[in-house]
């Protein structure tokens, strides 16, 4: 059974180890959790030099200047150099609990080191959702099964063997260049769900690291490779689910507003009481109305134009893959990244924009703790960022699962 306590820092604990022992127990924690953020270009962001940080990278030089040869006892022209610069911003991200001074008395638990683990767990999962969503916007997609688009791909589109390939060819044609540190022979990576990788393992080429990891370095949370690319599985991998499934509880005529037959999920209500958003009633598409377009209290959704709607009509987003045709139904849609060296930037977290460990004892609130009964234990990411450095090196495989 769980339970929910307040927790608190104690004069013993905190005397037990150095300041530091935590901070370190914290970046560990968030550690485990990096795998998108793992592979980025790094670029530590200097102190009082704004919230902007520049990503770049270096143009290659055209070879049909130099494939025409040279002129006997002519000097030619010389090359300009020159960068691709990529600007991002960085943000803070941080959260905390308040602990009370009972627990100071009756504790049992390491309360500070475990709030440290805990933290770092926590902030160290949104670091790489940052990642993610970032690497996630290339514009570099391939749908599998040849589909056009994520709305059209069915159960039978997965991750396959030859969609690994196509992404491979993709990358060299686009002179991605490879990872190759640690002396390991040259290779692109990929992130996956494990869902996708379960559906490549049974193909017979799969080479699993067991096999060759006593003589390479391997990555954290390395699981195999194939036709030169090594497979990091993540749990956070994206996965682009349907966000709304519900039925019209009543008809409607030439109305702006209608009624959710059943209870909404947390997902479907945060959706529709986005004003502007796109809803599909039936066949059709609506938009929301742009000011208090859902009422929780009634389950009313407002749109931004009238419409006439028959009761049990299918209220649904087409946000997933193929929609079935009469329940409207649609598959998870999973994310696979593929990508060469510096396809994409992240601020470096072992410097100044590391995750950091804040403890308020209790009694340091003044008078806004006048009994002296809270503490608290935080943890924040001082500044980071993600962002694409080239989308010609990072391939976007959306596909099904089994």
């Amino acid at each position: 059974m769980s339970r929910t306590i307040n927790t608190l820092t104690t004069a013993a604990q905190t005397a037990k180890f150095p300041s530091t022992y935590y901070d370190r127990q914290l970046l560990e924690s968030a550690k485990t959790r990096f795998v998108h953020a793992e592979f980025g270009q790094k670029r530590p962001i200097p102190r009082n030099s704004g919230n902007q940080v520049n990503f770049r990278r270096w143009e290659l030089f055209d070879p049909a200047i130099a494939v025409c040869g040279l002129t006997e006892g002519e000097t030619p022209d010389g090359q300009t150099l020159a960068q691709s610069e990529v600007t991002a911003a960085v943000k803070q991200y941080g959260a905390y609990v308040e602990v009370t001074d009972l627990l100071d008395l009756t504790a049992y638990d390491a309360v500070i080191n475990d709030s440290a683990e805990l933290l770092g767990e926590q902030i160290g999962t949104v670091v790489e959702w940052v990642t993610r969503d970032a690497m996630c916007a290339t514009t570099n997609v391939q749908y599998a099964g040849g589909k056009a688009a994520r709305a059209e791909l069915t159960p039978d589109n997965k991750l396959t063997v030859e969609e690994i390939r196509k992404a491979v060819r993709t990358l060299k044609k686009n002179k991605a260049r490879p990872f190759c540190e640690d002396g390991r022979q040259p290779h692109f990576v990929c992130i996956c769900s494990p869902e996708s990788t379960y559906d490549l393992q049974n193909d017979e080429l799969w080479k699993s690291v067991s096999t060759y990891s006593n003589s390479e370095a391997i990555y954290s949370g390395e699981i195999g490779r194939l036709f030169g690319v090594v497979f990091v599985e993540s749990t956070e991998a994206k996965i682009y689910e349907q966000t709304v499934l519900n039925t019209v509880s009543a008809a409607t005529s030439n109305s702006n507003a209608f009624v959710l037959k059943n209870a909404p999920t947390a997902e479907e209500q945060a959706y529709l009481s986005t004003g502007g958003n796109k809803i599909m009633v039936g066949a059709n598409e609506y938009t929301l109305a742009a000011n208090a377009p859902y009422d929780p209290d009634t389950r009313t959704v407002r749109l931004a134009s009238n419409a006439s709607l028959a009761a049990n009509a299918v209220v649904w987003t087409n946000d997933a893959g193929a929609p079935d045709a009469t329940s409207k139904a649609a598959p998870d849609v999973h994310a696979t990244l593929v990508f060469g060296k510096d396809a994409y930037g992240v601020i470096d977290v072992d410097g100044k924009g590391a995750v950091q460990l804040i403890v308020k004892p209790h009694g340091s609130s003044g008078t806004a703790d006048p009994l002296d009964q809270r503490a608290t234990v935080g943890a924040k990411v001082t500044a980071y960022t993600a962002v694409v450095l080239n989308d010609l090196w990072l391939v976007k495989i959306e596909h099904t699962v089994s």
